[in-house]
C-alpha cells in the first residue's frame, strides 16, 4: 500500500475533526424532550453495534487510509452485503444522536462536516477500490454508500 497526500490529509482531518467534535462549545442552548433522550440513546447504541460489527468483519483489511492495503480482499458480506462504508456510518449516526442527547448545536454541526468529509474520503477511496478489485462497480450498484438502498432504479 502505497500512501500519498491525500490519504494523510483525509486521515488528518478526520482526527481534527473527532478532537474537536468532543470540545465543549455551546452556540445555541435549546432543551429536548426527555422521550428524544431516550431515543437518542437507543440511536447511540444502534450506532456503535453497526460501527463494531463493521470493524470485526472487516477485520484483516482495517486501515484509517482511504487507499486499500496491499494484501486486502473486498469484503461483500454481512453488513457490507448492505452498505459500502458502514464504519462511517456507524460514527455518523452515533455523533448525530449523542449531539441531540448533549443538545449540542455544536457537535451536530461537526457531525453533518463530518458527512461531507467522508462523502469526499469514500469517493476517493472507491476510485482505489474499482482500480484494485474490478468487481467493485457492479458491487457499488447493489449497495448503498453509508445506508442501505431499499429501491434502486433499473
Amino acid at each position: 500500500m502505497e500512501l500519498n497526500r491525500k490519504d494523510y490529509f483525509f486521515v488528518g482531518v478526520q482526527f481534527l475533526l473527532f478532537l474537536i467534535y468532543f470540545l465543549d462549545v455551546e452556540i445555541i442552548d435549546f432543551n429536548i424532550p426527555s422521550w428524544l433522550e431516550v431515543l437518542a440513546l437507543i440511536i447511540i447504541v444502534f450506532g456503535v453495534i453497526i460501527f463494531l460489527v463493521a470493524l470485526l468483519q472487516l477485520n484483516r483489511n482495517l486501515s484509517p487510509f482511504p487507499t486499500p492495503k496491499s494484501d486486502s480482499r473486498l469484503v461483500k458480506t454481512g453488513i457490507y452485503k448492505y452498505i459500502r462504508h458502514p464504519i462511517y456510518s456507524g460514527i455518523l449516526i452515533t455523533f448525530l444522536a449523542y449531539g441531540i442527547f448533549t443538545t449540542s448545536l455544536f457537535r451536530i454541526l461537526i457531525t453533518f462536516i463530518l458527512y461531507a468529509l467522508f462523502n469526499l474520503k469514500s469517493k476517493y477511496e472507491e476510485k482505489q477500490l474499482r482500480g484494485r478489485f474490478p468487481e467493485y462497480a457492479s458491487y457499488q450498484k447493489k449497495t448503498g454508500r453509508f445506508f442501505p438502498v431499499f429501491f434502486r432504479k433499473k
